[in-house]
């Protein structure tokens, strides 16, 4: 079973969660408010078409202030009256467009027919006219405000997950270096020692085989060491042609696995140049072929591939093991994300964070079933 070694994302999580059921709680209630609200204007509203109505009827001896007292005090809902046939009688409240008012009334009019059940105002047995109104600005900043308020908590959530993510990064980022560079300074002072005890020998036992052999080691643990002092530094990189790194990788890795492990390199005839820090690059493809030694649990082929498509030099590493879910092809990238039951899985993380912030190329898995899994690398060629 795949492991994550380091916590995922929990906090994130639990402010998504806390926003959600914010937004949720805002819209329930905001809502509730305005179907409250939305039934106190139609109680305003009939109560103003009956004092219209009063207004309408009054004669000389009527007293017509307080009726005009309750029209005056409508001044934030707009008010359409029409006709018995629909047609636009007078309006309050409303801005009317300084061109074409009588196409604006018809139209408003006509949405609002089909929309809500219009307050008669009886005149008299003959004449019926009837009021039409809009929402009000308060109910339509109420409706509105739960989204506003969604959108605030959102963007504040972006922040803060944004915020997060990058202090974290940072935090990683510093571990990575520090260890690199712990790593490296440790290395420092036995490698040397190695080499005075080489030379030594050497003097020695001039003729011994094993010797040589040995140097090769501490040549490697120089290049590990030199490997581990560049995490966290610009590296210096140099147009190279990629066939002898390649051959390299792939030499060093035979004669360190099995022999039950095929390694095969393809290459162009006419040869690909990139622009490169060798140890580094190196490093990413040991760590590809030692991850797909694991996934065929150390029998089965590895074939590297490079070809120059649009400009780009593509890199596959492909193995025969058991593949990777497709729902995982971005996990297996991540700081401790491993299938072993020991092992940091740092391997493909390290491999991703070389190629693409060093390189600035690409790293991603192209596709994998039950008979293997290819990775690529794209990165851009070296113009001569």
């Amino acid at each position: 079973m795949p492991v994550t070694r380091f916590a995922p994302r929990r906090l994130r999580s639990g402010f998504l969660l806390a926003a959600l059921l914010i937004v949720i709680v805002s819209v329930l209630y905001a809502n509730n408010l305005a179907r409250r609200l939305a039934g106190e204007e139609r109680r305003k509203m009939e109560i103003w078409a009956e004092a219209t109505r009063q207004f309408i009827l009054a004669d000389e001896n009527t007293d017509i202030d307080f009726v005009s007292g309750i029209i005056e005090q409508n001044t934030t809902i707009p008010v359409y009256m029409v006709d018995a046939e629909g047609r636009f009688l007078l309006s309050r409240n409303v801005r009317e467009p300084k061109h074409n008012a009588d196409a604006f009334y018809r139209r408003k009019i006509a949405e609002l027919q089909a929309s809500q059940q219009p307050i008669e105002v009886r005149i008299s047995d003959e004449i019926v006219q009837y009021i039409y109104y809009e929402d009000s600005t308060l109910l339509r900043q109420l409706q509105y405000f739960p989204y506003v308020q969604f959108t605030i908590i959102f963007l504040f959530i972006l922040v803060m997950v944004f915020t997060l993510y990058t202090v974290q990064r940072s935090e990683q980022n510093r571990v990575w270096v520090g260890l690199s560079k712990e790593t490296a300074h440790q290395l420092g002072t036995p490698i040397s020692s190695l080499s005075g005890w080489s030379e030594l020998l050497k003097a020695a036992y001039p003729d011994d085989a094993l010797i040589p052999e040995m140097d090769k080691d501490i040549r490697r643990l120089r290049t590990i060491a030199e490997r581990f002092s560049k995490i966290g530094s610009e590296p210096e990189l140099a147009d190279c042609s990629l066939q002898p790194v390649l051959q390299e990788a792939v030499d060093y890795m035979r004669s360190r696995t099995s022999s039950k492990v095929n390694y095969s390199l393809c290459m162009p005839s006419a040869g690909l140049c990139v622009r490169l820090n060798v140890p580094l690059f190196e490093w990413v493809i040991e760590n590809l072929c030692k991850n797909a030694v694991d996934a065929m649990e150390g029998v089965g082929a590895v074939t590297i591939r490079a070809e120059l498509a649009d400009g780009k030099v593509h890199i596959d590493v492909s193995d025969t093991g058991h593949g990777i879910e497709r729902r995982r092809w971005k996990t297996v990238f991540l700081p401790g994300y491993t299938s072993k039951r020991r092992g940091w899985g740092l391997g493909l993380s390290l491999a991703k964070r070389i190629v693409e912030e060093y390189h600035d190329g690409r790293i991603f898995v192209l596709r994998s079933s039950s008979e293997g899994t290819t990775f690529r690398i794209s990165l851009a060629e070296a113009k001569p």
